[in-house]
């Protein structure tokens, strides 16, 4: 699977150990940023990149990461056909769900705190999960898409 990949400076050591861990698992992994630790980057940039990507190419999906990740999936929301989906910890139900009733294309991890195994057991029950697509899900997501 293709996989894009994008952060900030609050998620640059994570994004590096995932994307090694998705090229292992044999994904095609493209990195959008950031290259390098840089405090005073700004998220919006590489998390556009990202969403630019996955709304153009349905069959590649995105990971993204930020200190919350909430500011980057509000970011990534804003781009039509992206569906992102926070995860900072918790019930790893919440990851699956995403999945199966929302058909997340993105994923948005908070860097600050999920560590880098609890990040990698999510990211993977993400990529195995299908969407249902039942009919009342592909509804919804078809009302959601309606109000951009």
């Amino acid at each position: 699977m293709k996989i894009i990949i994008g952060t900030d400076h609050a998620g640059f050591e994570l994004k590096e150990e995932l994307a090694r861990f998705l090229a292992e698992l044999g994904h095609e992994v493209e990195d959008m940023g950031a290259y390098i630790l840089d405090g005073s980057d700004d998220y919006p940039d590489s998390i556009g990149r990202v969403a630019r990507v996955i709304a153009a190419d349905t069959s590649a999906r995105g990971v993204i990461l930020g200190g919350s990740g909430q500011g980057e999936a509000i970011a990534a929301n804003r781009v039509h056909g992206v569906r992102a989906a926070v995860y900072y910890g918790g019930p790893i139900e919440i990851v699956r769900l995403s999945r199966a009733h929302n058909d997340a294309n993105v994923l948005s991890f908070g860097a600050r705190f999920i560590s880098t195994e609890e990040a990698k057991e999510a990211l993977t029950v993400w990529l195995h999960e299908p969407f249902t697509g039942e009919e009342r899900h592909v509804r919804r997501i078809q009302e959601i898409d309606a109000l951009a």
